[in-house]
């Protein structure tokens, strides 16, 4: 039995649009991955990309379970002793309303080179409008 391998010519990239709107972030995250991943084709290879692209609306109006909007921080650190910064969940939505599920979704990514190119194929936008309507995406129920 030989091991069967994705050739570049074999994989084709489908577009899909999912609506965040009253999601729960970590759910909208995990059905997203196995689908940029292509872990749903037959033809999946693990270092290859044969995932989809998918195009994420209204992630700005995603939602958290429990105390998460006071109690979650994001940290990050400037490079100077002393220099770590913490920010709650709910102060990044108002900065940045698309930063949370494009952080949750990059850390369900593997790392390394096959994680920063499966992370280009992922659009996400804080309102309903998108520039990708030529592609005519799929709707992805999530």
């Amino acid at each position: 039995m030989r091991t069967i391998f994705a050739k570049k010519k074999d994989i084709t990239h489908k577009w899909y649009l999912v609506n965040a709107e009253g999601k729960t972030l970590g759910r909208v995250a995990a059905k997203v991955v196995p689908v940029l991943r292509g872990k749903q084709k037959p033809i999946y290879t693990p270092h290859l990309e044969v995932g989809d692209k998918i195009v994420i609306i209204n992630a700005g109006k995603i939602k958290v379970t429990g105390r998460k909007l006071q109690q979650k921080n994001y940290y990050h650190h400037t490079g100077y002793p002393g220099g770590i910064k913490t920010e709650s969940l709910a102060k990044v939505i108002q900065r940045k309303p698309t930063f949370p599920l494009e952080h949750a979704i990059k850390g369900m990514l593997p790392k390394g080179r096959l994680g920063r190119k499966l992370f280009k194929n992922v659009k996400v936008y804080a309102g309903s409008d998108h520039p990708h309507s030529a592609q005519m995406p799929e709707v992805l129920e999530v």
